[in-house]
Formats: C-alpha cells, structure tokens, sequence
C-alpha cells in the first residue's frame, strides 16, 4: 500500500489532491493573506479618519459660539478665508453665526500667493481670488479662516497681504485642525480638533464644496513636510 501523500498536490492543491482553502481577501484598503489589496475602504478614507461630517459641524459650531463670546456677539467682524478650503469653510461659520445671532456676517477671501516666502523655492503658482466685502476691513476684527495650521507661514502671508488692503482693529485666526510644528510664533484663537502629528505625517481635509465629502484624515506623507 502506497504512502499517503504529504506535499502540494498538482496545481496547489493540498493533501492528497485535496483542494487548499482560498487566501481570504484583506479587509477594505487593507492587504489580505496574498498579498493582494482588499475591496476599496469607503471615500476619502486613503489615512486614518480623524473627523467625519458630524465631527466636523460639532466643531464649526463651537468654533462659532466662541466667536460670538469673544467679540461681542460678532459686532464689526469680518471672516475672510485663505484659498482654497478656507474660503468655504469662512461662509460655513458666516452662515452658522447668522442662525445663532440673526447677524449677517461679511466674508471674503485672502489670497497669499505673493506674500509667501518660498516663493524662490518652488514652481509659479497661480494666482488666487482677493475678495473684501464692500465695508472693507477698517477698524473691523478680522477673523482669519484656514483648513489646517502647521508652520505659521501661510498666516504670516495672510497678515502681510491683509496689511496692504487695510487696517483692522484687531486680527484673529480659527482653523478647522491645528496639527503642531510650529516654525514662527502663531497660534490659532479658535481650533476645531487639536490633532499631534509628525513631521512625515500629512492632514487631508475634503469639503463637500470642494471635493464632495466632508472629511479629515491622516495619513503618511513619504517625506517630512
């Protein structure tokens, strides 16, 4: 009587030609035992989630009481946003002050571009929209409005190119994520989520007007940025 067999069988199979159980596909975005990627996660989940669409209304809306608190019921306050995501992130809060208040909020947008200081250092950029409401920014507070804060130069553009088209009375800054690494002495006046980070870590945050989702994710960057 012959041995039974101990090894692969023809084609893979196990034992004695016995077929040998399918590697199990990985979870969503995920590799599985093959080696091979699961079936797609869901959209913009390409990191590690960090806020969701409610996360991030819950967020806008404590961003909005503590605006209201801190500058008399939002007397004489101008939003402007940074292109891009700051922008409509800026009409979200004009539109969340005015259902607290009842009080029409200014916004605008600031754009940067030629008040940054790695100009030199990278390739031309085109140029964003400058848009100040009719009133202007004199004597009024200005609320700064940006998706992420990390070195502070970007805020460092905007209060140079806020300079050039006017005076206000006082300058503030409220950001949806304040990720850390600080390069110049900034910081936020009102913050969504503080979120700890590394340098080789990059925040990606998706508006629905922008990208059609809300969302906030991190994720590795492949090089320190």
């Amino acid at each position: 009587m012959d041995a039974a067999r101990t090894g692969p069988g023809p084609d893979g199979a196990g034992p004695a030609g016995i077929p040998a159980e399918r590697a199990k596909p990985g979870a969503p975005g995920e590799p599985g035992a093959d080696g091979k990627p699961g079936p797609p996660g869901e959209p913009g989940a390409d990191g590690k989630p960090v806020l969701g669409p409610e996360e991030m209304r819950r967020a806008l809306a404590r961003i909005g009481h503590e605006i209201l608190e801190r500058t008399e019921g939002a007397k004489d306050v101008v939003l402007l946003g940074i292109p891009t995501r700051g922008v409509p992130l800026a009409r979200r809060l004009a539109t969340r002050l005015e259902l607290i208040e009842g009080l029409h909020v200014p916004v605008g947008s600031i754009d940067v571009t030629l008040y940054r200081d790695d100009l030199r250092l990278r390739p031309a950029r085109a140029l964003g929209r400058t848009e100040v409401p009719a009133a202007g920014i004199d004597d009024k507070t200005v609320v700064l409005v940006d998706d992420v804060l990390f070195s502070g130069r970007t805020v460092r553009a905007a209060l140079d190119a806020i300079s050039a088209i006017g005076r206000p009375r006082a300058v503030q800054l409220a950001v949806l994520v304040d990720r850390g690494h600080r390069e110049l002495p900034i910081r936020a006046d009102y913050v969504g989520k503080n979120l700890p980070t590394s340098r080789r870590e990059a925040v990606r945050v998706l508006l629905t007007e922008t990208d059609g989702e809300d969302c906030v994710s991190l994720r590795a960057s492949g090089e320190a940025i």
